[in-house]
């Protein structure tokens, strides 16, 4: 089942919480600690800054540089906290593909040092940030919780490994972790990455007047979800009574990649072309969200359309500071 009733009680005190967030100098890490801040609470965010940013952060956050692969960094930032948020990871399929090795040991013994040091701490709660690359190629569409589970990647079956963990824990001593399953995650402070998503490498092409590559032959379909709902869905699962297990976080939509470039394009008033190239190995040919057991459990309604979203993610990298001085060293 995905879904079972925890003893985690809704939130009614007005005092602040303090909140690990591992990879919290990142994408959607940073976007969560926004959202902590928003009401009220201490955010603690542990970050070794291979991939995050110091300047997603406001000041006033407690930072702590390491690597969740690090005991003793893990328990130094845990120390005091009550509910954990774990993004730390290394992600992409062709990454995985690249490097195995590193990406097993940060996303599965990463994640082991999370939930030990969350248990000695008596912590109940682990957000985990998990992968609809658990899932491999569909056998139905839309995806629900209970799809087969045959990754193509050593980065879906890391996640998938964590996410057991997660679950066994609950199992043996009693805690309530969520694992949420991110579709096609986009949005405010997602920079360029060559292993990354689609939307911001195109945005890095579009902005260097580059043709936008697609593998295949761009009939692919995604779920592309806005960070913004993402976080909103981070913070409602903390909280909720109803949320514990696994959870699909999508938009419940799909657009082909080609439909992609074209909104992108449009989004960045430019129009740049396209050119194909051969699939990739490890990437799925379709994916679509249902999202239902999340609505239930814990209300999680995504708001933003992804044309606005597209518009907003443009109007951002063309003024963000880091991805400029990237573009200009690229040249």
């Amino acid at each position: 089942m995905a879904v079972k009733t925890s003893n985690i009680e809704p939130r009614t005190s007005n005092l602040p919480l303090r909140a690990l967030v591992t990879g919290g100098a990142g994408f959607i890490g940073s976007n969560i600690v926004k959202c902590l801040l928003e009401q009220g609470d201490q955010p603690v965010v542990l970050d070794d800054l291979s991939s995050g940013y110091k300047e997603n952060l406001l000041q006033e956050v407690m930072f702590i540089q390491g690597d969740v692969r690090d005991r003793e960094t893990v328990e130094k930032a845990i120390d005091g906290c009550g509910v954990v948020f774990h993004l730390a990871a290394s992600v992409g399929n062709k990454r995985s593909i690249d490097d195995p090795l590193t990406d097993a040991g940060i996303n599965v013994l990463g994640t082991l040092n999370i939930l030990e040091s969350a248990r000695k701490h008596g912590i109940n709660r682990i957000v985990f940030s998990s992968s609809a690359g658990i899932f491999g190629e569909l056998k139905t569409l839309p995806i629900a919780e209970d799809h087969p589970q045959d990754p193509d990647s050593p980065y879906g079956t890391s996640k998938l490994a964590a996410e057991k963990m997660c679950l066994v824990y609950n199992k043996l001593y009693g805690m309530h972790n969520v694992c949420l399953r991110y579709f096609n995650v986009y949005g405010l402070n997602q920079r360029y990455d060559a292993y990354g998503n689609v939307i911001p490498i195109f945005a890095n092409r579009i902005l260097k007047g580059e043709p936008l590559t697609i593998y295949g032959d761009g009939g692919q379909t995604r779920d592309f979800v806005n960070v913004a709902d993402v976080a909103a869905a981070n913070i409602a699962a903390a909280f909720s009574p109803n949320a514990c297990g696994v959870f699909n976080i999508g938009s419940g939509t799909r657009v082909t990649i080609n439909e992609l470039a074209r909104l992108i394009q449009e989004a960045a008033g430019a129009e740049v072309g396209k050119e194909l190239a051969s699939p990739r190995p490890g990437d799925v040919r379709d994916s679509l969200a249902d999202i239902s057991v999340a609505q239930k459990a814990f209300g999680f309604a995504p708001k933003t359309d992804l044309k606005v979203g597209l518009a907003e993610y443009m109007d951002w990298i063309k003024q963000d500071t880091i991805t400029i001085h990237q573009l200009r060293n690229s040249k």
